[in-house]
C-alpha cells in the first residue's frame, strides 16, 4: 500500500495531543489515545514523537505561542510613556479573558514540568521571553519578579475559579515596579 502525503499530520498530532489533555489531563495522554484523537494511526505518533515527553514538550511550546500572541498584541511595552503596571495587567486580562481551557491546559502542561524534566527548559521559555520584554522597561530582577506575580496571580484565578480583578493585579504589580520605571505620569 503506498504510503499517504500528509504534510499536516504532525500538526494535527499536536492539536490532538492537546486536546487530550484538555479533556483528560496529563494522566489520559498516550501515543493511543492521541492517536485515536487525531484520526491517525498510532504509528504516525510515534514515528512524529518517539516518547510522550517529546510529544508534551510540542504541546507545551504551542500552547506558550497563545500567550506570546497576547504579549506581542500589547506593542507598548518599550514606551516609557505608558503605565507599566496598567499593561501588564491589561495582558493577563486579555489572556485570561481568552480560552479559558487553553488557559487552563498551558498550565496544566507548565506544572507537568515538575515531574517531566524535559519539559523544564519549554515551561521557562515563556517566563524568561515575557522577562525579557518587560526588562526593557525596568532591571531584569524587576522583570522576573513581575513574571513571578503575573503567573501568581493567573494560577489563583484558574485555581479558586474566580474573576480576574484588573484593578488588584495593577495595584500588585506597580507595587514592584521602580518609579522611574512605571511610566506613569509623573514618575
Amino acid at each position: 500500500m503506498a504510503r499517504r502525503y500528509d504534510p499536516e499530520r504532525r500538526q494535527r498530532i499536536i492539536d490532538a495531543a492537546i486536546r487530550v489533555v484538555g479533556a483528560k489531563g496529563i494522566a489520559g495522554l498516550s501515543h493511543r489515545t492521541v492517536a485515536a484523537e487525531a484520526d491517525v494511526p498510532l504509528g504516525s505518533t510515534t514515528y512524529h514523537f518517539r516518547t510522550l515527553d517529546e510529544l508534551l514538550v510540542a504541546a507545551l511550546r504551542q500552547a506558550n505561542e497563545g500567550f506570546a500572541k497576547v504579549v506581542a498584541t500589547h506593542g507598548a511595552f518599550q514606551d516609557p510613556r505608558t503605565d507599566l503596571a496598567a499593561e501588564l495587567a491589561d495582558v493577563l486580562g486579555d489572556w485570561l479573558a481568552g480560552d479559558r481551557v487553553g488557559v487552563e491546559l498551558e498550565y496544566e502542561l507548565y506544572l507537568a514540568a515538575l515531574r517531566r524534566p524535559a519539559l523544564r527548559p519549554v515551561a521557562a521559555e515563556w517566563c524568561t521571553g515575557l522577562a525579557e520584554v518587560i526588562a526593557e522597561r525596568t532591571d531584569p530582577v524587576t522583570a522576573r519578579a513581575l513574571v513571578a506575580l503575573m503567573d501568581g496571580i493567573c494560577l489563583q484565578v484558574l485555581l479558586t475559579d474566580g474573576t480576574y480583578d484588573a484593578g488588584f493585579a495593577r495595584t500588585m504589580l506597580d507595587r514592584l515596579i521602580p518609579p522611574r520605571a512605571a511610566g506613569a505620569p509623573g514618575s
